[in-house]
């Protein structure tokens, strides 16, 4: 007798949870010390949003990354970055405000926490332990 109530129940859809983080989409660019660096974030889209960065120096490419947030299978988002195109690591997120994201992984050994914030046309990200400890932080003015 309840299959019908829950058919008509409304669910929670990962889409419009991902979705949430749409101002994280953009091409975003610094030019830290006499380096360079970039992100890029594609928009949401069926539940997945997909981004990559780089960074560099005046000798060439220092770094890069592959990265992608999804929804993990009881709902909760889950940033996955991949170092130099490494394993993909797990950062559960904590919370999505506004134009705030807070993503954790207590068992990796730095960072342990990543946090995304938005302010009009830049975007910081703030890497730490997961008390806020050795704190590294990114900021990227967009150029879309």
């Amino acid at each position: 007798r309840c299959l019908p109530l829950l058919l008509c129940a409304p669910l929670a859809s990962p889409a419009a949870e991902v979705a949430e983080l749409h101002w994280l989409a953009g091409h975003w660019v610094a030019q830290p010390n006499s380096g360079w660096a970039e992100e890029v974030w594609l928009p949401p889209r069926d539940g997945l949003m997909l981004g990559l960065g780089r960074n560099g120096n005046g000798a060439g490419r220092t770094g890069f990354e592959f990265l992608r947030i999804s929804a993990d299978t009881d709902g909760t988002l889950v940033y996955w970055a991949a170092p130099s195109g490494g394993t993909p690591v797990p950062f559960r997120a904590e919370h999505v405000v506004g134009q705030e994201a807070q993503f954790s992984n207590p068992d990796h050994d730095f960072p342990q926490r990543i946090v995304y914030r938005r302010d009009g046309d830049q975007l910081e990200a703030t890497i730490s332990t997961l008390d806020g400890g050795n704190p590294i932080r990114f900021e990227w003015r967009r150029s879309d």
